[in-house]
This record gives C-alpha cells, structure tokens and sequence, in this order.
C-alpha cells in the first residue's frame, strides 16, 4: 500500500513514513505534466480488461478447507462458482506468498513459493486452471518494494564478508545457470553501522554488516534498491543503474514465475515508491517501470497491471493499464474519494458523516467530480483505465455507519462508473467494521479482513470448521450477522442488489470499463447525480466532454449504445432533465426507490436509484 493509503485509516494521527502526503484538492502537475497528460501507452492495454469486473479476495479470511482456521486456496477455488454467479469474472488475490506474515503477508519471504498455510504451488497454479474453465481472470499481489526480512535476499545481503553475500538462482538462467548472484546491492545499505538514512527509515545493530538498511514501512521491510533520483552519499545508487537493474531483473523474474504458470497479472503494492528521494511527479520511478515494462510485455502481452498509485497521469506514463482511486484523508482532508463514502472522523458514526451517500449529508457530488474528472481524462488520453472500489483490506467498511439502502446508492453509482469495478469480499452482503486488535501488522484495518459469513447455520457462518478461538480473527458474533445464505434467501437483499447490478454491466456495452462517460447533472446546491455512459463505437452525445474509446465491443444487437445512470441519495424527491442522447421512448432498465420518467424528465425520490434506456 502506499504511504497515503497507509496512514489513510488513521485520520491524521501517525506522521507519514517517507515523505509527506503529497494530494491536494486537484493533482499536482510537475513541469513535465503537459507532455504526460498526452502521452499514451507504448504497449496495449490487455483486452479483456473492458469487461472485467473484479472481486479482491482475502485468503486468510476467505474461505477454509482444511480447518485450521485460516483460509486458503482451496477455500477459494470452492467458491468461484460463487464470485462468478455474483457476477465478478475476474479476481485479485491478497498477497499468497510465502511469509513470516507481519504485515499480513505484504513482508514476503519467498516470492516463488505459496504460504503453506494457504496450500502449494500447485493449489495455485489449480485455482489460474479453474478460473480460466470459467472464463475468469486472476491477479495476483506483487509486492515490489521491499522483502521481509527473512527473505534469503536479505540475508545474504546482511553478511559481513562481500564474499558471501550471493545466492543461487531461483530459476534457469541462459547466461549463467549455476552462477551465483550477487545480492551485496539488493537492498539499500549505508556505508557505516553509524550511519543515519539521509531522511529515510532505517535500522542499525540488526545484522553483523558493517552499515545500516533502509526500511519501507515495518522494521521487517528492507527496501529494495531501485536506487536514488540523485545520490547524494557514496553509498547511494543511481536510478536504473547496475544495481538498481539488477533489482529490476530479479522482480522481472518474479513477474515470469508466475504469469508462465497462469497468473493473469499482478496488482502492484506501492507502485510510486521504488525509487528514493524521486522527484515531483516521480520521474525516475516511472522511468523505472517504463524498464520492467519494455521486458516483461512483450513476453506476456495480455497480463494486466494495475497500480496503488493513486495519480493517473503518473501511473499511465509509467505503463499500467489501471490506477486505483485510492480513499485518502490526511488531518481532516479528504481526497475526492472520501468525499463519497468515509468523508467523517468519527468513522463509525452515522451522526456527523457528510459523505455524499450519507442520506443526511446534504452534500453535493461536485466536490467529488472536481477533483475525478481531471484525473479520469489523463487516464482515458492513456487508454488506461482509473478504477473505484467499494472498499479494500486497507479501508474501513462502511456498513457500521451507512444502512443498507445508502449503500445500494453508492453500489450503484461504484458499479457503473468508468474503469474497472473491485469489490471486496463481504461487500456484497453488508459486513460490518469492527473494532478488533491488531492482528499480523493490521491496527485499525485489522477490523475490515474478519472471516467471510457464508451461512448462519453452521459453525463460525461457515468459514472453517475449527474451533472458534483457532480462527484468524472471530466472525461477527452478533445475531444478525449477515451470510451469504440468508443474503441469497431474501429478494431485496444487498446480495441481489449488487448480483443485479454486475449483471447489468455484463451485457451492456454502454457499461464497459472503457465506455464513455459524460455528466448530465451534478447541481451544487442539489443531492442528485447523474451521467451518460456510451458505448466505445459511438461518439459521445451530452456533454462534449464524453470521450469514446478506441476499441470495438461485441455486444448484443439489442443492446442501447447510450444509458443513463442516475441516484438522490437524499431525503427529497429531485428531477434530472434527459437528455437528447438517451432516446425517444426511455425505459427503466433497473430502479431502486421508484424512480420514473414523467414529461421528459426523470424523478427521483428519496434514496433512489435509476439506469434508463
């Protein structure tokens, strides 16, 4: 996770790690920003992408087969008949490596080796084999920016004598397949056990190296060496020098390992952060992926990359195909993410929230598309996508604060947006935040990654069946806890909702990840929100700044090229006027509070919710 995401859930009580959080209301430009904003990608965006519709799974607490108490891949491949049916064809897997699991498995010790607490190589390389029987997708978590501590990188790297600070190679090498490899530079060492880290983490009096390591985050995350923008000691490496390329092959090897086996890409952790002391808009970090990219795409040309960024107009000129929205609030300050969901300090509260979805707001969508707009045209001008969340391992839920039809609004506007949707487990039917202690490097996030609640009736809602004090954390002991089961049983449950929803997307052109998208009505004085989403073969219609992309769609013959999305997440009836574009005779594809097309225009009651075409 980046540093702003990481310190996101604190609301402004740890200090940043590496540098300050660098967001304002708008992104920020460097001098470089008006040649970005222009440039597109040098390698395509994998096509499968513009359907794609993502569950993030988080395999400790996903599903257990085997009754230890934490879940696994098996618990995962049993249950993608269910993600699928939900209506998701693609998933991202939470870290699965091997791991001393301080930082929930984000402290890797083996890269090319599955925890065994969540199976073998071979459970992995099954669950690629199921997905793709399905037609389904599967990311993986890359976690380029440091190791744990335990890894044999570091260890070697931690030797006294130069000599001994080499290891073998994971796998063939053409050029030297028995050689050794000099890990001496891996990671970024001082030159003296007294040595400070020129403004960044380190740690000193650990190993029996005369110097002293840089950290990412926890003390058992050493930085890997991507080098500096500008060394300033003898002991700082440039930027995709030797060294810093060595790295870069060493991860490229990581990326082969598994894409050759199945993977079907990577989420990548920290993606802005790889190299030190990087300048405003970070140059030499883009500069760095642009490398791993002009190697690994041509190998593998329909893997899908997609950052924890945060700045699209970065993440695209660096070669992803997709940057999260990532949700943010520094001291108060919310991103415009926030602003739709989490825009509170009291996060458990309803009472004080001025989210936008929080019926009793008042608050208007424009703050939000002021600071989203911008961000999601440098993505389009990239031909890369920009994507929002219902939530992640990182953010609190918002089911303890918003009630079920708030959050029906807000899946609805999440689930038709632009770009990729990424639902996290449980989402999809209400699981609640709750106030846990830490567990593996989890703090305040720890209460977003409880068990998944598959069925009331059987033992710990059907997650594992290991006694209750062997779970990874405790199900949600109260009597209403909501499963997967009872979800399934009641017809206007969330659960139907969302399946509805991902359904509707999935036979829709005009709801494609890289369909146009258009604001019909953000009043700011006004609870309602409404936009145009255009299929990719028709040019936009309302307003002018609908963008089409470039590559055709399949889609049924029947399908409408123009739909329009439209909710009041209010507690008063508003009206949005329709749009030319829509048709002559508009229907109501989906509604959620009885929503109506009358004399042109479309009304919205309370908390309602309306796709028309």
């Amino acid at each position: 996770m980046t540093d702003h995401t990481r310190h996101a859930q604190t609301n402004g009580s740890e200090p940043p790690r590496e540098s300050p959080v660098r967001h304002s209301r708008e992104p920020r430009r460097d001098k470089h920003h008006n040649i970005r904003q222009t440039a597109r990608r040098r390698f395509p965006r994998p096509a499968w992408l513009a359907y794609a519709r993502f569950y993030e799974v988080y395999p400790q607490s996903f599903a257990d087969t085997n009754g230890d108490g934490i879940g696994d891949l098996p618990g995962v491949l049993d249950r993608l008949d269910y993600i699928r049916e939900l209506g998701c064809n693609a998933l991202w897997l939470n870290p699965c490596f091997d791991s001393p699991f301080r930082d929930a498995g984000y402290d890797v010790r083996d890269y090319t080796r599955v925890a065994p607490r969540y199976g073998t190589n071979d459970d992995l390389v099954a669950l690629f084999e199921a997905a793709h029987e399905r037609g389904m997708h599967v990311l993986l978590d890359l976690v380029p920016g440091h190791t744990s501590e335990e890894h044999a990188w570091f260890r070697a790297s931690a030797q006294p004598d130069p000599a001994d600070r080499t290891v073998l190679p994971d796998g063939p090498h053409p050029e030297s397949p028995d050689s050794p490899i000099d890990v001496s530079e891996r990671y970024i060492w001082t030159d003296s056990w007294i040595a400070g880290g020129d403004g960044l983490p380190f740690i000193g009096g650990e190993t029996e190296r005369d110097g002293t390591y840089i950290l990412n985050f926890f003390k058992c995350q050493p930085a890997l060496n991507y080098g500096f923008a500008h060394p300033s000691q003898p002991w700082q490496k440039p930027a995709l020098g030797p060294d810093a390329l060595a790295t870069c092959e060493a991860m490229l090897d990581v990326m082969r390992f598994w894409l050759s086996r199945g993977a079907d890409g990577f989420r990548v952790d920290m993606a802005d952060s790889l190299v030190k002391h990087d300048d405003e808009g970070k140059p030499f970090t883009i500069r760095t992926w642009q490398y791993l990219f002009s190697k690994i795409r041509p190998e593998f040309p329909e893997a899908a990359f997609v950052s924890e960024w945060g700045r699209p107009h970065e993440s695209m000129e660096a070669g992803f195909d997709m940057d999260f929205y990532l949700d943010w609030r520094w001291g108060g300050h919310p991103n415009g993410y926030n602003l739709l969901l989490r825009n509170t300090d009291t996060p458990l509260l309803h009472e004080g929230d001025a989210s936008y979805f929080n019926a009793d707001s008042g608050a208007s969508i424009a703050p939000f598309l002021e600071q989203y707009l911008p961000q999601l045209r440098e993505a389009e001008r990239a031909d890369g996508l920009f994507d929002l969340i219902t939530c992640n391992h990182d953010t609190l839920r918002t089911a303890s604060r918003l009630s079920e039809r708030e959050r029906k609004v807000a899946y609805g506007m999440l689930l038709t947006m632009p770009g990729c949707p990424f639902l996290y487990y449980g989402d999809e039917i209400g699981m609640r935040y709750r106030p846990l202690p830490t567990k593996e490097g989890g703090y305040t996030r720890t209460g977003s990654r409880t068990p998944m609640q598959w069925d009331s009736g059987m033992a710990n809602l059907g997650f594992s069946t290991a006694p209750a004090g062997q779970l990874y954390l405790p199900v949600d002991p109260d009597a209403d806890a909501p499963t997967v089961a009872d979800e399934l049983a009641r017809q206007d449950s969330l659960l139907n909702w969302v399946h509805t929803l991902l359904t509707l997307r999935t036979g829709r052109a005009a709801l494609t990840a890289d369909a146009g998208f258009a604001v019909v009505a953000a009043p700011e004085d006004g609870r309602t929100f409404a936009y145009l989403r255009t299929a990719a073969t028709v040019a936009p219609v309302w307003p002018a700044q609908g963008i089409a992309a470039e590559a055709a769609i399949d889609a049924p013959a029947d399908a409408p090229a123009v739909m329009l999305i439209a909710m009041n997440p209010g507690r008063e009836t508003e009206y949005v006027e329709l749009p030319d574009g829509i048709g002559t005779s508009p229907s109501i594809a989906l509604a959620l509070g009885g929503p109506a097309v009358e004399d042109g225009r479309l009304r919205l009651p309370p908390q309602s919710f309306a796709i028309v075409e």
